[in-house]
């Protein structure tokens, strides 16, 4: 009798009470690999999203356009968009590729390019709107406002993050009504979805439910929101399962557990999809990847990279096609 079924898969036994269906929201290439020390040549990056959307994942965050002094990893952003819009290659029509951008510069990059999604990235805590930004919390959602009005205005749907909504390196534990308030803004600005992100990964389920509570509260709809957990505790499916009986259905994750964040040093990876996979496909929920090709994507990606991939889920079934 083996540990396993013979296909790879959990039995699927659904929970009451959770989303019949999931979207992923991909920041491996983004978020992964912005924290990386070498930079990733071009051709890999566009083979790593490549490889993402055949394995079935329909929302891939490509790249910043950021300035490259400040990450120097992604400052071939225009050669990687140009390089996925190839008419000879198409992703496919359901995939879509947002991007994240700092200000009003970094849109009009990406405007030039034909982009129809971008993210702005603010945060709930001063310190870190300082270390990130260079502005108070207020300033940088003053900062916001005309991007996001210029984004709506070309028809391009915007992505609102929130770093540090459990806790920051320099304050602590995050009072949630500064989050709340927080989020509030970033939503009436404009934004069309709102990701949570426990940037530093000090986040548990208590936690978690007491947020989306509040949210909610406040008059914030879970389909406005989608959750960004880090796995530095080994909680973060813990807090995923969380916010599904929350009624969250976006859930942000990436690829073989790449990512960090350049800004907070004691943030370590993303919750790795192929992790998040399994535990969805053994909740009977639909996510529509195939996690097979994602786990050979992410073992080929480990190969470029020089180490394993950290996901358990990753080195189980890379294990047993051996």
């Amino acid at each position: 009798m083996t540990d396993q079924p013979p296909t790879g898969l959990p039995m699927a036994v659904p929970a009451a009470g959770l989303p019949a269906r999931v979207r992923i929201h991909e920041v491996g290439a983004r978020d992964g690999l912005q924290n990386e020390r070498a930079v990733v040549p071009v051709e890999v990056k566009t083979e790593f999203i490549r490889r993402l959307a055949a394995a079935g994942l329909t929302t891939i965050e490509a790249t910043s356009f950021v300035h490259p002094k400040w990450v120097p990893q992604l400052a071939d952003a225009e050669q990687l968009m140009e390089a996925l819009g190839d008419p000879a290659a198409p992703l496919g029509p359901d995939v879509r590729l947002p991007v994240l951008v700092p200000n009003e510069r970094g849109l009009d990059r990406a405007l030039a390019l034909g982009v129809r999604e971008i993210a702005v990235f603010g945060s709930a805590t001063e310190s870190f709107a300082k270390a990130n930004l260079n502005r108070t919390v207020d300033e940088s959602l003053a900062m916001f406002a005309p991007v996001v009005a210029k984004a709506e205005a070309a028809g391009v749907r915007v992505r609102g993050y929130l770093s540090m909504c459990f806790g920051d390196p320099w304050e602590g534990p995050v009072p949630i009504a500064q989050v709340v308030r927080v989020s509030r803004a970033l939503l009436d600005l404009g934004c069309d979805e709102l990701s949570l992100g426990d940037t530093i990964g000090v986040a548990t389920p208590g936690h978690v439910a007491a947020l989306l509570t509040g949210l909610a509260e406040a008059g914030v709809a879970a389909d406005r929101l989608a959750v960004h957990f880090h796995d530095t505790y080994g909680q973060a499916l813990a807090n995923t399962l969380e916010a599904l009986r929350h009624g969250i259905a976006v859930v942000d994750a990436s690829a073989g557990g790449l990512g960090g964040c350049p800004y907070a040093k004691s943030a370590t990876g993303n919750l790795a999809t192929e992790d998040l996979v399994w535990m969805l496909n053994g909740l009977g929920i639909h996510t529509g990847v195939d996690l097979g090709l994602l786990t050979a994507t992410s073992v080929w990606m480990a190969a470029h990279l020089g180490r394993p991939s950290p996901s358990r889920t990753v080195r189980a079934l890379s294990h047993k096609e051996q």
